[in-house]
Formats: C-alpha cells, sequence, structure tokens
C-alpha cells in the first residue's frame, strides 16, 4: 500500500478521565496504530484535548495512553504535526522535547508533493469574531499572564475550572457545530476566498469546527474540514496525489 499523509482533529478527551473519554482515547489509539504502517506525516489539528495547560514541573493527570502512542509513532519516524487550538492553545514544548512531536501555534503553508497547503486549527482567522481575537491576543495568548497563572494556581484549583470552561464553550458551539450554514455565514470559508485574492492555495485545510466539509473556492482551489473523533470519525488522507474525507469505524 502507497504511503499517505493523515489529518485529524478535535478529539476533546475530556479533563477528567470518564468511562466514555477512556473509550474514545481507545478508539483513537487504534485509529493510529492502524494508519502508522502508511503513514508518513499525521497531522493533529488541535483541541485534541478539552483543556491542556503546561505546568512548569507538572503534567496533567491522564491521556497517558494517547501520549504514549504518539512518542511511539514519533520514534518510529513517522512526522507527527501538533497545529495548537482553541482548547488546547496553552500546550508550550513538553510535546516537542518529551514526545518528538512539531508544534505549530499558527497556520502554516506547506507544499506536500508539488501542492501547496494552508493547514490550521481554524479559530480566529476569517472575519468578524473581534471578541474572541481580543481575548486570544491580549489574555489567552499573553506571555506575561502565563507565568503568572503558573505560580498563582494549583493544578487541584485550575482544573476544575477549566473543565467548566470547556464545558461551556462546547454547549454553546453545539447547535452551529451540527449543520453547514451558508458561504456567507462560515467564517473559514470567507478567510480561503480572502486569503486566495493575494495567494494561490490548492488545499485549506482546518479543523474547529466539528463538521466534515470539501468546499471547492474555484477550479483549482478547495477547502477541507477534518470534522471530528466525537460524532463523525471524520479525517483527511493524502495519498497518491488524491485527498479525500474519509470515516473511521465508530
Amino acid at each position: 500500500m502507497s504511503q499517505a499523509v493523515y489529518f485529524l482533529s478535535d478529539f476533546h478527551l475530556p479533563v477528567y478521565q470518564t468511562e466514555e473519554g477512556i473509550a474514545r482515547e481507545k478508539k483513537i489509539i487504534s485509529f493510529l496504530h492502524n494508519i502508522a504502517p502508511t503513514a508518513t506525516d499525521i497531522f493533529l489539528l488541535g483541541d485534541i484535548f478539552d483543556f491542556w495547560f503546561e505546568f512548569q514541573h507538572a503534567v496533567p493527570k491522564g491521556y497517558t495512553r494517547l501520549l504514549g502512542t504518539l512518542a511511539q509513532l514519533a520514534d518510529s519516524g513517522i512526522h507527527i504535526h501538533y497545529f495548537v487550538g482553541n482548547h488546547d492553545m496553552w500546550l508550550r514544548d513538553y510535546f516537542q522535547k518529551e514526545l518528538g512531536v512539531t508544534v505549530y501555534f499558527k497556520p502554516q503553508k506547506m507544499i506536500i508533493e508539488g501542492k501547496n497547503f494552508l493547514i490550521g486549527h481554524g479559530d480566529g482567522i476569517g472575519p468578524k469574531q473581534w471578541k474572541y481575537k481580543f481575548l486570544k491576543r491580549f489574555f489567552f495568548k499573553n506571555k506575561f499572564l502565563y507565568p503568572f497563572f503558573i505560580r498563582l494556581f494549583h493544578p487541584d484549583w485550575l482544573m476544575p475550572i477549566a473543565n467548566l470552561w470547556s464545558t461551556k464553550s462546547r454547549q454553546y458551539n453545539s447547535i452551529k457545530e451540527k449543520t453547514y450554514l451558508g458561504d456567507d455565514k462560515e467564517f473559514l470559508v470567507q478567510f480561503c476566498k480572502q486569503y486566495l485574492q493575494k495567494e494561490s492555495i490548492d488545499y485549506f485545510i482546518f479543523g474547529h469546527r466539528h463538521l466534515p466539509l470539501e468546499i471547492r473556492l474555484n477550479e483549482k482551489s478547495f477547502y477541507y474540514n477534518t470534522g471530528d473523533m466525537i460524532r463523525f470519525n471524520s479525517y483527511l488522507v493524502y495519498q497518491n496525489h488524491i485527498l479525500q474525507l474519509q470515516y473511521a469505524q465508530p
């Protein structure tokens, strides 16, 4: 079987290990092992965890199976690319140093088999969203506030707050995630169209939206969304110069 590049996102593994969360983690690990024989690269496009915060000398409890699998795959020679999302934006250098995973904090242009890709999680880009963009820039990603949080909040205090915040965030967005809103209301579609006015891209690939999508933007450019590994078990595979949405067994 020929080699392939895989894109997947939005696992939202829960802050506290639950029966459902452990089952989802095991399902994802099984999927990763299944694709490993053909994978040259695996792109994780963010929100792998419902919340991730790296303390200076502590690693959040849980996720042991997934972290070990990522290290194993990286050690075997598969390139693992991790794009931080809005739920795991406080990821720092642990994955790079301990697991051998390359971490990106903003969308990246890449050339894969001669095609131009723009790849990212998808949060905070495109028109509007001014409130979130402000909070992300001046609060969530503030390099001066991060050490303040590390020193002020013990993990036993921060994680319950994070769990509540993550749950409320998912509940707020769950209705919008279920249906396609139309080109004029889909901010990632708008972003792609605006981007094409200044630069040619063959494939835009994002997560965040939780809805598997394949949108033709013009005669040669497409926007794909990976969907999620919660409801759809959807992912993208680029193999033999063909990019396709596929669905894992539930």
